[in-house]
């Protein structure tokens, strides 16, 4: 599976754009914004885009979904069913940050713990992290050994949990329990700011180092 990784938004947050090389097919992972460069990414690569991939539901990671799903007629899937909160201010999370306005949408397939997600020849298992969002979850490509994490973890830090509904021991108990046990090696792509793998993590983070 090859991945790219594309900054949108004021907020700089990792789209990530997954391809299967063997089909070209591929999966976006939360566009939150600037459509047009996620669309020239996917030109770029020559992919043919099948599905939207959503961590959460907060408007930096959700704000392209509708329009990017509109264009290529595919479908929307996640997040967890505990996000629909969100996802249904999307209109006030715009005025609230200042973004140009959103189409609300409903997604296509709500995810669970244990769920897997398929594009191409590629399988994506879905795990349900709560913490920063109740319904956040994350997608770890067990071949490639890469999870992309949305806000659950940064390279030194955490997610945030003063917005609503968030709760900091129901996210650390989600990395702990949900993201070390896949291992040291697993690198990720994390919501914003560049990767790290979870050893670098376990070894340094001053949230959740062990």
């Amino acid at each position: 599976m090859k991945y790219r990784i594309i900054p949108v938004t004021a907020f700089q947050q990792n789209c990530s754009l997954l391809i299967c090389e063997r089909t070209g097919k591929a999966a976006v992972v939360d566009p939150g914004g600037d459509v047009d460069l996620i669309l020239d990414a996917v030109k770029q690569e020559k992919a043919v885009l099948e599905s939207v991939l959503l961590t959460h539901g907060h408007l930096d990671h959700i704000g392209g979904t509708y329009e990017l799903a509109s264009l290529f007629d595919i479908p929307i899937i996640g997040p967890h069913r505990d996000d629909q909160f969100w996802i249904d201010a999307i209109a006030a999370q715009c005025q609230t940050f200042g973004f140009p306005v959103c189409h609300e949408f409903t997604p296509t397939r709500w995810l669970a713990h244990g769920d897997k997600v398929s594009f191409g020849e590629e399988m994506l298992e879905v795990l349900h992290c709560p913490g920063h969002t109740p319904g956040h979850v994350v997608f770890y490509h067990r071949q490639s050994q890469l999870a992309i994490v949305g806000d659950v973890l940064f390279r030194g830090s955490i997610g945030r949990t003063d917005f609503p509904k968030g709760d900091f021991h129901t996210l650390i108990s989600s990395i702990k329990n949900n993201l070390w046990p896949l291992g040291e090696q697993v690198a990720f792509i994390p919501g914003h700011g560049p990767m790290s793998t979870f050893g670098e993590e376990m070894r340094h983070n001053p949230y959740v180092g062990i």
